[in-house]
């Protein structure tokens, strides 16, 4: 009589089943594989060889707390296909004398997450043995064809889902700035965090086995991941700050990359970490969807729309000496923003909205009651279909919305102009397997000033109006915006135009212009430039301003002032020049170093207003990495890092801290104390780099008087004998 098969040994092939997945980067030791695409494994047996005749090998794949047969997180399939109509597929690749290699195949729809595999033998005459083999973890595969997040180009594959650093870029419209970002989504236990993350969102706690269920959907997940990653309603990872004090956590300035943020998340026993804006929330959502599978790229838009009540136009009020003043609807114009795109089909919405997704992880505006934002198609905001979901109103508003400048003045307002370009510039990502920064505004909106673009806007505004959809940003869409019930200091915008009046023949124009590049502790020198057009005499009073800005567009108090009469000839030019000490300006300085300038002008006895503002974004000397000698995997690296203190004083508190995923198993912290007035200095660090291929160091120095100095050096590991 034949015994029943008893197995000895299971091999799940890490480490050949990991490189055919692309998860090898993130370990060997366990299995991690794709869904839609097979993995093997192999059993060995104790006591006798496989008979296909006399033994029935049923594998059950389980996930989430409350697995179910019924709903997709629990499933049950044999070797020779009997048994049931599993999804799920198991298929015999190779026979040994006693052993099995097996195909396993996950359905490209399946939940991805944290899988428990077993085994059923049923042999001849009734013996069954039963066998629990292990985990593993299911991830998205933007490989599979069938994947709803299938991307069809390899080099994007690259980028968007395995490349582990990019940049943010930074600064303004007319100094846009690459910042280094280490991801690092395939470092250790990061993977582990990512999952980990999602079992704590409120859809996990409220009701687990049915978020466990929904985890097969690319949307469904970029959701919760979005709400996620701050946290306004939940342990999310990341307290957001826009106050200038982050003396209780660290300045949003300071991080350099995704992991030290995540593992003290993790560490820390799932309380927010302290503290991070827009890039930081960007930043840490790609890396979570990049573990989990899904291409993401991190994006920038300059001069970006937050309008807060739905009718596509920021009201923006000055007084007589150009500064804003912020009214009750609190409508702003970020200098910059960042959020995500990720791709992904999108069978929930009209043919041909798939593709790339907006999600945006700063807490700005809740959506179905929980901060998050997206995934609002992309193709969607280009042509104005607002109604689809998610948020798309609100990311048309950041790329497209209208602004209305509105003079107060002795109690009255006074239309000054509506400026239909100036939100949504340069909308900055990039390149693919370079470091070039590409310009991707055309995917949002067609080109400002054609008829299309109008066109666009126009639908989306009726839409809104009309009310045509549900959700929760739905407002008054009348174009007339409301009148202010209070006033106080406001939120500006960032301007580098002619200037702005209402009369559509514009007769005297006025604009800045640098002398010099804007260094940081230098004085800032700049002439306003005034042209009369027409054939008369204009005498002019200008009154010139300037004042510090948060990147977010809300400013501190204006630290400078001053008053110019210009008298101008038929067609004649002239300049006015100004300068700001930086003994003047270093103590109004935000820690995003930007200064609006800003001149309101008026004819003599003519009550036309004449606008014109510039940001200005302070420069900082970036730090320079030297590589000293070949990088080899496990072998000895010497890296060099200078960098030098920028101001005429002394600073203090000085703490470089470097990083590299593959190069630095952690974040390197080095105190250096205190640097003299325009001082350079070198550190030399020594590492062992343990992951070949194209790296990338990043470095940051903080000091009492900066936060953000910062360097990189791509570095290029060779795998060695």
């Amino acid at each position: 009589m034949a015994q029943g098969l008893e197995v000895a040994l299971i091999d799940l092939q890490s480490s050949w089943n990991n490189v055919q997945h692309h998860t090898e980067e993130i370990t060997t030791d366990r299995l991690l594989v794709r869904r839609g695409q097979a993995f093997n494994i192999t059993l060995y047996f104790r006591n006798r060889s496989f008979q296909p005749d006399l033994d029935n090998i049923i594998f059950v794949t389980e996930t989430g707390p409350l697995p179910d047969l019924a709903k997709g997180t629990r499933a049950v399939f044999s070797l020779a296909g009997r048994g049931g109509r599993s999804p799920w597929i198991a298929s015999l690749e190779t026979k040994g004398a006693n052993s099995l290699e097996v195909s396993l195949y996950a359905p490209p729809m399946a939940t991805v997450g944290r899988y428990l595999l077993k085994i059923h033998i049923d042999s001849f005459q009734g013996a069954v043995t039963a066998y629990q083999i292990g985990e593993f973890i299911l991830l998205f595969n933007p490989w599979c064809p069938e994947d709803a997040v299938y991307l069809d180009s390899e080099p994007q594959r690259q980028e968007y889902v395995m490349n582990d650093y990019g940049f943010i870029y930074q600064g303004d419209k007319n100094w846009i700035r690459p910042c280094p970002w280490n991801f690092g989504q395939f470092e250790e236990s990061i993977i582990d965090i990512c999952l980990k993350l999602l079992d704590k969102s409120l859809n996990f706690q409220i009701d687990p086995a049915t978020d466990c269920v929904l985890r097969g959907s690319p949307v469904y997940i970029s959701r919760v991941v979005c709400a996620m990653i701050n946290s306004n309603d939940d342990n999310g990872v990341l307290n957001g700050n826009w106050s200038e004090n982050y003396s209780d956590g660290t300045n949003p300035a300071e991080w350099t990359g995704s992991v030290a943020i995540l593992k003290q998340w993790h560490a820390m026993g799932f309380q927010p970490v302290r503290y991070g804006q827009c890039w930081v929330f960007a930043a840490v959502m790609c890396t979570v969807m990049r573990c989990l599978g899904i291409p993401t790229r991190v994006i920038t838009n300059f001069d970006s729309g937050h309008d807060t009540d739905g009718n596509l136009i920021i009201d923006e009020y000055y007084d007589n000496t150009g500064r804003i003043l912020r009214n009750n609807k609190k409508d702003t114009v970020w200098n910059f923003h960042v959020w995500n795109e990720c791709w992904m089909a999108r069978k929930d919405l009209p043919p041909g909205y798939g593709g790339w997704q907006v999600l945006d992880a700063t807490p700005q505006e809740t959506s179905n009651g929980l901060y998050c934002c997206g995934p609002a198609s992309v193709r969607a905001i280009k042509e104005g279909e607002v109604e689809l979901n998610y948020d798309t109103p609100f990311v048309f508003s950041m790329v497209n919305a209208d602004c209305m400048s509105w003079l107060v003045y002795g109690g009255k307002e006074q239309k000054l102009h509506r400026d239909t370009r100036s939100v949504g510039n340069f909308i900055s990502t990039k390149s693919i397997q370079g470091d070039e920064r590409d310009d991707i505004t055309e995917n949002y909106k067609y080109e400002e000033g054609s008829p299309q673009e109008r066109q666009v806007y126009l639908k989306a505004l009726q839409k809104l109006k009309a009310g045509s959809f549900q959700g929760p940003y739905q407002a008054d869409a009348d174009p007339q915006p409301s009148r202010p019930m209070t006033l106080s200091e406001g939120s500006p915008r960032s301007l580098d135009t002619p200037s702005l009046r209402p009369s559509d023949v514009v007769q005297v124009s006025l604009k800045f212009q640098l002398l010099d590049p804007p260094n940081m502790g230098q004085d800032i020198n700049f002439v306003l430039l005034a042209l009369n057009m027409s054939s008369q005499f204009k005498n002019l009073k200008v009154n010139l301003s300037a004042q510090s800005l948060l990147h977010d567009g809300s400013p501190l108090p204006p630290f400078w002032q001053d008053t110019a009469f210009i008298t101008l000839s038929a067609k004649e030019a002239k300049t006015h020049p100004c300068k700001i000490p930086y003994s003047q300006y270093r103590q109004y300085l935000s820690l995003d170093k930007l200064i609006r300038i800003s001149a309101l002008g008026e004819e003599m006895n003519c009550p036309e207003k004449i606008l014109v503002d510039k940001i200005i974004t302070l420069v900082y000397p970036g730090i320079m990495i030297n590589v000293l000698g070949a990088a080899i995997v496990n072998q000895s690296l010497s890296i060099q890092v200078i960098f030098t203190n920028p101001l005429l004083e002394q600073v203090e508190d000085c703490v470089l801290t470097v990083e590299g995923s593959g190069l630095f198993k952690k974040q390197q912290r080095v105190i250096i104390g205190i640097l003299k007035p325009q001082h350079q200095a070198s550190i030399t660090l020594e590492t062992v780099p343990f992951k070949s291929g194209q790296r990338q160091i990043q470095a940051n120095l903080r000091s009492n008087k900066f936060k953000d100095i910062k360097g990189y050096k791509n570095v290029y590991v060779d795998f060695g004998l």
